[in-house]
């Protein structure tokens, strides 16, 4: 036993001390700039709200949708990591990512097991070869084996293994924020939808009222000879497509609103939100510097994260070209009965490594190895295609919105130029100078200057979304959890 237990400890020692074939992994380089593009044309064209935060408290944090100051919304974003199913597919993702750690640690150390046996044999009388004193006796057997194996991890292959596990734990993990960050940006894309709904929908019980008005008067002025029957006809069909219009909006708002049920978690009978348009301005958003945005966007991580699972295959693939030694062991009792079972006679025990090498494979090997290096390369281009395209989605918003804000400022004008027009136009078909078609005229440009003023609203609002998504929703890439060896947590 004593010869068992020193020839255990040297292997051990010689496994520990085993090096680790395979490249080295490095970070891959990503495509970045100095500053964002448009946040620079918008600082020259007077923004000036694109400059980092100042102070640090107005950094973008977790709970970003704040910024909006919607109470209702804050409610509603909170809800989406409790009970959104998706959300749950992604986090059940992450834990069998992480027990997927475990399971590859196990082959760190050594598997014993045992399969106990009791047997009697009784020979033949006529069994050819024996003695007939032989033939005649009979055997009982009492095993309690205890087997032990374990594969020593001279090249790495195990450790790589489980590292290659960590990287694909960490980018599971980091596919989780990605989602969450998505379904939270869609939850508040939708609301926001809703609400302009509730804006144009406003807007547009306003205007059938208003028309209900000018029909009574038309009607008046009819019946009393000043005006003809065609404006009766006029402001009746202006009613009736208006009232249209209002009714078309119902549709879209009840879709917005299921929408937003089921990515809360509910069926759609079960939630219902009360009107309110929507009356928000475009909060400010610090952008940081473009070189954050790196370690601020969750899909960017893991990504990162699967090209250093990729570099840890390749060293996998290295290590099959090298000897597997595989260190086998058994010790126990045998009796013939249970009286000497457990004797200090009945036991036994043997150790020794096997060695096996790979001779000829028809180049199995090197196609694993090449598929491996073709894998790596894969994920370091997804890698900065996927950087490439958060710059451009970063661009894209801070552009919308630049231009969005010059066109509200253009939309104001072009609003309140349309209400003089109809009031002057009003004003005259009164007095008798314009027919009734000048009023309608006027009125159709002011009604579609109001609805577009509510749509432009609603996508700054959108666009703001979009860019808080862009930059990652005050995510950072030190959230990823900690999965190192030397702590001994799988978490």
């Amino acid at each position: 036993m004593k010869h068992f237990v020193i020839s255990v400890a040297a292997l051990l020692t010689l496994t520990l001390a085993g090096c680790t074939v395979g490249p080295k992994y490095v970070r891959p380089s990503a495509p970045t700039t100095a500053n964002y593009k448009e946040a620079t044309a918008s600082s020259s064209a007077g923004a000036g709200q694109w400059h980092p935060a100042q102070p640090e408290d107005q950094t973008l944090r977790g709970s970003w949708w704040e910024l909006f100051g919607d109470p209702q919304l804050n409610q509603l974003e909170e809800q989406v990591a409790l009970s959104n199913q998706n959300l749950k597919v992604a986090e059940a993702r992450f834990r069998e990512a992480r027990a997927a750690i475990r399971f590859n640690r196990a082959a760190q150390f050594p598997t014993i097991f045992t399969a106990p046996k009791a047997s009697s044999v009784k020979n033949s009388d006529f069994s050819p070869g024996f003695p007939g004193k032989i033939q005649e006796a009979s055997k009982a057997d009492l095993e309690l084996p205890f087997d032990l194996s374990y594969e020593l991890d001279l090249w790495g292959r195990v450790r790589r293994t489980v590292a290659a596990a960590r990287e694909e734990t960490q980018a599971t993990a980091g596919d989780y924020e990605t989602a969450k960050l998505s379904l939270q940006a869609e939850l508040a894309m939708d609301y926001f939808e809703l609400r302009s709904a509730d804006a144009q929908k406003k807007l547009l019980d306003d205007t059938v009222k208003a028309y209900t008005n000018n029909l009574e008067l038309t009607v008046q002025r009819f019946q009393g000879g000043v005006a003809p029957r065609s404006d009766v006809a006029q402001a009746q069909t202006q009613l009736d497509t208006t009232r249209v219009q209002d009714t078309d909006v119902t549709v879209q708002r009840a879709q917005f609103e299921h929408a937003i049920a089921i990515l809360i978690g509910k069926p759609p009978a079960e939630f219902s939100l009360a009107s309110a348009p929507l009356n928000l301005q475009p909060p400010t958003i610090p952008l940081g510097l473009p070189s954050e945005l790196l370690q601020r966007r969750p899909d960017i991580a893991a990504a990162e994260r699967r090209v250093a699972e990729a570099n840890q295959q390749i060293g996998i693939a290295r290590a099959a070209y090298f000897p597997t030694v595989t260190l086998d062991g058994t010790a126990g009792f045998a009796g013939s009965q249970g009286s000497n079972w457990f004797g200090w006679p009945s036991a036994f025990w043997a150790i020794g490594p096997t060695l096996t090498q790979t001779l000829f494979d028809a180049r199995r090997r090197r196609a694993s190895s090449e598929s491996a290096r073709a894998n790596y390369d894969a994920t370091v281009a997804n890698y900065r295609q996927i950087s490439l395209t958060a710059f451009q989605e970063v661009e894209d918003n801070v552009a919308a919105l630049r231009i969005l804000a010059e066109e509200a400022q253009q939309q104001d004008r072009a609003l309140a130029s349309s209400k003089d027009s109809l009031q002057l136009f009003t004003n005259r078909y009164k007095g008798g100078v314009d027919t009734y078609l000048q009023v309608i005229t006027a009125q159709t440009l002011e009604l579609a200057n109001e609805r577009n003023a509510i749509d432009i609203q609603r996508r700054r609002i959108d666009a703001s979304v979009l860019l808080i998504k862009a930059l990652g929703g005050g995510w950072d890439a030190s959230q990823l959890p900690t999965l190192g060896a030397a702590s001994g947590k799988d978490y």
